[in-house]
């Protein structure tokens, strides 16, 4: 399935660096498959064998972060009817995913840092240590130098997450992989199906600002849609057929171009929900929003932009 030169290297530096203890941070755009890439280094690691557990740090409240990861005692807030092992406990001895380590409340960071030093630490509203053997890989799609340079990021943790550092193209950066991948995915809805040239075509010209994700699911759509076993380039969405067609003025206007238009498209196409955009471009809607709060300041224009 990976066929660029670029996902080799990387392939390769996963098994390299999965025999080790090192912590890994993964970096990379929403949907890129830094999660896959994770998965990939617990599989070749030495605690293949062992629990594999992920959590996303921006999925939470932040006031429950910390009771995920450390876990907490009965009693310790409103709630709380029992006590609840944390993920560091769970993933005792194997790997713990932390995806999206940007979003860490900077308290949690503290707590986290004294973690992988070997320090053991207290359940929230516990009074009895806990010491834990698990090895972390860390994901984040933001930019945690200016992070740190900002202080919305401790430098400390950074380095300490930071002993192998791992970065995921996004798939404008490798469009050899595109068709493979969608092949794969597809495989995977309707094994004697298959993709006209026309399709592949726009499938490798597209910009893809969702990534791995986006892909998967305009493949899993087209795999619906199409009336026949060949899936046609009229089979994908007409966002995508309309993206494509400005692949011949790429070089004019840039890949930022292509997705900045990508993105107006699908958001033409649901009328302006930005939750609605997200999911059929397969990005976050923070990613989306972020995306469209850069618009704005480069066209002042409310208007064209307004959404909900």
């Amino acid at each position: 399935m990976v066929v660029s030169q670029a996902m080799r290297q990387i392939m390769d530096l996963v098994t390299r660096a999965a025999r080790t203890s090192a912590s890994i941070l993964i970096t990379g755009e929403t949907g890129s498959g830094k999660e896959i890439v994770a998965r990939a280094i617990h599989h070749h690691s030495l605690r293949c064998n062992r629990p594999w557990v992920d959590f996303n740090c921006g999925a939470l409240p932040e006031h429950l972060v910390e009771s995920e990861l450390f876990g907490h005692e009965k009693g310790a807030f409103s709630g709380a009817d029992t006590a609840k092992y944390g993920l560091f406990e769970l993933a005792h001895t194997g790997t713990l995913f932390l995806d999206e380590v940007g979003e860490l409340d900077p308290r949690v960071q503290v707590k986290l840092l004294r973690v992988l030093d070997g320090v053991p630490y207290y359940r929230v509203g516990g009074q009895k240590k806990v010491t834990v053997d698990a090895r972390i890989v860390a994901a984040t799609n933001q930019d945690l130098t200016e992070a740190v340079v900002d202080r919305r990021f401790r430098s400390d943790l950074f380095y300490r997450l930071n002993q192998c550092a791992i970065r995921v193209p996004p798939l404008r950066e490798r469009r050899e992989d595109i068709v493979p991948i969608a092949e794969y995915f597809l495989c995977q809805q309707a094994d004697h199906a298959e993709f006209s040239a026309e399709a592949k075509r726009a499938l490798e010209s597209h910009s893809w600002p969702g990534n791995v994700r986006e892909l998967r699911n305009v493949v899993m759509g087209a795999a619906i849609s199409a009336r026949t076993y060949v899936i046609d380039v009229t089979d994908l969405p007409p966002w995508q057929t309309a993206a494509a067609s400005l692949s011949s003025g790429a070089q004019a206007c840039g890949l930022e171009g292509i997705e900045k238009e990508a993105i107006l498209a699908a958001l033409g196409k649901t009328g302006g929900h930005q939750q609605k955009t997200a999911e059929l471009l397969g990005i976050s809607r923070r990613t989306l929003s972020r995306k469209l709060k850069l618009y704005r300041a480069e066209t002042n224009d409310e208007e064209v932009l307004h959404v909900v």
